[in-house]
């Protein structure tokens, strides 16, 4: 894990470098025979994912708390969602909602179960992850339209969660990273019950109308490919004119607490550092963090690459003191004189 101050070696055809571990699985995943993800349509890309988690991921390890909610959408069905905590109870505090990745076709509360129980213990708080609706069942803007609404819900206290609630985290991986900032917009222009402190964005996709330098140099051989992305985008369907479909276009001034992640060797890697450079513009408290020879989708793969462990513990160990700050600045602007 790096920072665009400290450049990776590069190899003779200009790319930077793989870690061993992270050429390994890539040269046993481009070998496989048969059809990829895109190939054998999104039913069976969930089930192939879901199948795949202990493949590739960690065990979900020891919780206090694992139990299955849900929350209601305004026309009365229901969002599911999974808490994580490390401790039995607690008193009132932040609380992250997590949303996951999968080009917003594939993932579900199951394939990022490892990483949301790391989240929850490392951090000592209670995680909330959303299973919002997929593609193409249900594209854009479907998924942002949960993520918000479970996001209120959750900042509402309720008596469902067993805790009070002072303030929220936002977070997510991939599609996951992109509704992170979408939901966080939404609630920075109409405000939650409770506000939002922090935003953890990982190698998200922001800005679908551009191709930058990355896409081109990444999209064929590193796990995230270019015709696997050009199927997540038809399906999911974004406007990409509006910013809940490319939300680099809207303005970031006064959003949260702001830490982007992105891989190295990732095509939708020169997106997250075009907003994390555009967050710094807005004068919003901005911490970037790069995996450097590590690819997109890596805090879900910390078994078939393992530094990857490195990298999520790196990205909570700047996140943590991080939502300290945040939740104390929030205590004092309570606190001060009106």
């Amino acid at each position: 894990m790096t920072d665009m101050r400290q450049p990776p070696a590069y190899t003779t055809d200009g790319l930077p470098p793989a870690r061993p571990d992270v050429r390994a699985f890539l040269d046993y995943l481009n070998a496989l025979p048969g059809p990829r993800s895109h190939e054998i349509g999104a039913v069976a890309a969930r089930q192939q994912m879901r199948d795949s988690r202990s493949l590739v991921d960690l065990d979900v390890g020891p919780l206090a708390v694992l139990r299955d909610l849900s929350c209601p959408r305004p026309d009365g069905s229901m969002i599911p969602l999974r808490l994580y905590d490390p401790r039995p109870s607690r008193a009132p505090g932040p609380v992250m909602v997590f949303f996951h990745g999968g080009g917003f076709v594939i993932g579900d509360l199951d394939t990022h179960e490892p990483a949301c129980a790391e989240i929850a213990r490392t951090l000592d708080m209670p995680v909330v992850s959303v299973d919002y609706r997929l593609a193409p069942e249900y594209p854009w803007p479907a998924a942002p339209d949960d993520c918000e609404t479970a996001a209120r819900w959750v900042a509402t206290g309720p008596a469902d969660l067993g805790f009070g609630v002072t303030s929220l985290v936002l977070a997510g991986d991939s599609a996951g990273g992109t509704l992170t900032v979408v939901t966080a917009l939404a609630l920075r222009d109409r405000a939650a019950d409770v506000p939002v402190v922090a935003q953890w964005p990982i190698y998200p996709a922001v800005d679908k109308a551009t191709e930058y330098a990355s896409f081109a140099q990444f999209a064929d051989g590193y796990f995230l490919t270019r015709e696997g992305m050009a199927w997540f985008h038809d399906s999911y369907a974004p406007n990409v004119a509006d910013w809940r479909g490319s939300p680099l276009i809207a303005s970031q001034h006064d959003m949260p607490a702001t830490l982007v992640v992105t891989a190295g060797l990732d095509p939708l890697r020169d997106q997250g550092r075009a907003y994390a450079a555009k967050t710094i513009q807005a004068g919003v408290p901005t911490i970037y963090r790069e995996a450097v020879g590590n690819v997109h989708g890596f805090i879900s793969l910390r078994r078939a690459i393992p530094s990857s462990q490195g990298d999520l513990a790196m990205c909570l160990a700047v996140l943590k003191p991080m939502i300290a700050e945040a939740e104390a600045n929030r205590v004092m602007a309570q606190a001060a004189p009106r």
